[in-house]
């Protein structure tokens, strides 16, 4: 059965397994899950990825971190969804809990967090919030 939205689907996996208060886990590969997790593990949410093969196909091995026995991630959601897709102009992007979380953002100059985006002067379609 195809995935109708397989970041929606990696973004579960980690909030699952972070519940179930797992080492890591393992998701399909692909070019914007890498780079989604570029920018988790740059604002220190995950400890890191990996490529990994998983059975026959690439998968990414996914290191969840965690501060005090509590997982790093306390909220992570998917914003832009295959029926409705969000996009915001660099000025207009969300703040997530008044800065101190991030929002991803698809943008012209790759996959950033919210501060790169408004930095960068660009804006994108708002693939997730994480606090």
């Amino acid at each position: 059965m195809p995935l109708t939205d397989p970041l929606g689907d990696m973004l579960t996996r980690i909030r699952n397994g972070q519940q179930a208060r797992k080492d890591s886990v393992v998701s399909p590969a692909s070019k914007l899950r890498a780079r989604v997790l570029d920018v988790l593990q740059r604002e220190g949410y995950i400890r890191g990825y990996s490529e990994e093969a998983l059975g026959g196909h690439k998968g990414l091995r996914i290191e969840l971190k965690y501060f005090e026995g509590q997982p790093a991630i306390r909220h992570l959601s998917r914003i832009s969804k295959p029926g409705r897709r969000v996009y915001s102009g660099s000025q207009e992007l969300p703040r997530v809990r008044n800065g101190l979380g991030i929002t991803i953002v698809s943008t012209p100059r790759g996959v950033l967090s919210d501060a790169e985006a408004r930095d960068q002067n660009v804006g994108g379609e708002v693939l997730a919030e994480v606090f």
